[in-house]
């Protein structure tokens, strides 16, 4: 059975979450794969500070050691889950806005390698995601990088986004509250995410749990522009009852 590399790297960190370990040999037979392959997964995996290789396997990396992103990326069991909700909601053929941040990078893993669409973003990790997609066509947006986000941000960026329609923009973690809608930490940001939202026919809120109801200093949006909030299966429902009644879908993951 062939699998695609990202697959199995996937697979190699949920066994690990799941058994605390991996020793390559056992699971070479489980997954009958080469034990060649499973080890230089496993190098590739260290090389990204996602886990600590020792002789015969692995072992979970302490979170201390990965850089900022990775360790989102390790602690975070929502946003795979609301990631591929997210992902569901992509039609063939639509041209969607993908933000940056963790939550838009599994976002990007997510995505079926049958999709066929288009995805515009100023996240580089996003664009580099999605190159090895077979279908998936990818415009990336410049700019000065905004290194807090790793997204590009500036005058020529604003401009390239208010060229492009989409249908669906999918905006990644940021403060939502009942009164004071959706907000950032920092002002330039909020420009461009509001810009991006202004161009899109839909906006869908990923959520985190520790994003609801809550705010910073820069207003993106009120809600009323926001379509959907795709947050976590155990979130609340007295949370999320208030933005129910403001008619917007709250899609659980």
């Amino acid at each position: 059975m062939h699998m695609l590399t990202r697959h199995r790297k996937e697979l190699l960190l949920a066994r690990l979450r799941q058994d605390g370990q991996i020793v390559a040999k056992s699971l070479s037979e489980e997954l009958g794969l080469s034990e060649d392959t499973i080890r230089r997964d496993l190098r590739d995996l260290a090389s990204e500070g996602l886990l600590l290789r020792v002789h015969g396997g692995a072992l979970p990396a302490s979170p201390a050691m990965a850089n900022f992103a990775e360790r989102q990326q390790i602690s975070s069991d929502a946003k795979p889950a609301i990631a591929r909700a997210a992902a569901a909601m992509i039609a063939p053929g639509q041209v969607v806005f993908i933000d940056g941040g963790t939550t838009a990078v599994q976002l990007a893993r997510a995505l079926p390698p049958d999709l066929q669409c288009t995805v515009v973003t100023h996240s580089p990790s996003v664009a580099v995601e999605l190159a090895e997609h077979p279908l998936i066509e990818v415009i990336l947006i410049g700019g000065r990088l905004f290194k807090h986000s790793i997204v590009a941000m500036g005058p020529s960026a604003l401009e390239a986004i208010a060229q492009i329609r989409t249908d669906i923009y999918f905006m990644g973690v940021c403060s939502l509250h009942p009164e004071s809608g959706i907000s950032t930490g920092d002002f330039d940001e909020a420009g461009v995410k509001r810009a991006i939202s202004n161009m899109a026919q839909r906006t869908v809120v990923m959520a985190s749990p520790e994003k609801l109801d809550t705010a910073s200093p820069y207003q993106i949006a009120p809600l009323s522009q926001v379509s959907a909030i795709v947050v976590n299966s155990d979130a609340p429902e007295a949370l999320l009852a208030r933005y129910r009644a403001m008619g917007i879908d709250v899609i659980k993951a």
